[in-house]
């Protein structure tokens, strides 16, 4: 799902550009205010974690491959400040190491499969967990981080077409096809992930959207 360079239009690649870097620089300001101590370590390792989990791509179908977003998962251990400036440092990362994505379009990458997760995935985790029994917490995960990763592609799509380089029907059925069952293997892991910090770290979810200490238990 990372866009390279010259896919999309300058109206549309500079207004995510903008986007992410306003985005990113008021999650920064939060975080200057108020960042526990022990967030950092946490922030360090998640971020290593993501971006090993990303290099490893999952085969779908007609060649085609997906591997972890992971915003959710960050999201929910760490909050939407702090996942947003993990996700945006690992993008950044693959993008100006590896150059895995391009430099222009690092902005719509950063929406596309970070702010969709950590912000956008983060709220509808929140309203899940509020709507959904107390003891479908693991379906309200699976279900935040499945979603986030079909919006996202059906972000790219609409930014493809709005940059004239691909129709936007074609664009959605394709994309969002194929990651619909990415997202299954997303929130799989997603819940796997944290079900495991939860049996040998508590004490990490202590204060999180996913406290077991709040009514209904533990993952």
């Amino acid at each position: 799902m990372h866009l390279p360079d010259g896919f999309l239009s300058p109206p549309v690649w500079g207004l995510l550009d903008g986007l992410a870097l306003a985005t990113v620089g008021g999650c920064v300001l939060v975080l200057r205010r108020r960042l526990p101590e022990d967030a950092v370590p946490r922030m360090g390792m998640l971020g290593a974690f993501v971006f090993a989990a990303q290099l490893v791509n999952v085969p779908v179908a007609a060649g085609t491959s997906g591997h972890l977003l992971g915003g959710v998962l960050v999201a929910s251990l760490l909050g939407p400040a702090a996942a947003t400036l993990v996700m945006a440092s690992v993008f950044a990362i693959q993008c100006l190491l590896f150059q895995d994505g391009g430099i222009l379009a690092l902005g719509a990458n950063v929406v596309n499969m970070g702010l969709s997760g950590t912000i956008g995935g983060f709220l509808l985790l929140r309203l899940l967990l509020r709507l959904l029994p107390a003891r479908a917490r693991k379906l309200a995960l699976f279900l935040a981080a499945w979603f986030t990763v079909v919006g996202s592609s059906a972000l790219v799509a609409l930014e493809l077409a709005a940059s004239g380089t691909v129709p936007l029907l074609s664009s959605l059925a394709a994309m969002v096809g194929v990651h619909a069952i990415i997202g299954l293997v997303e929130g799989a892991i997603t819940v796997a992930v944290v079900r495991f910090v939860a049996r040998v770290r508590p004490e990490v979810l202590a204060g999180t959207v996913l406290d077991p200490q709040v009514p209904g238990g533990a993952l």
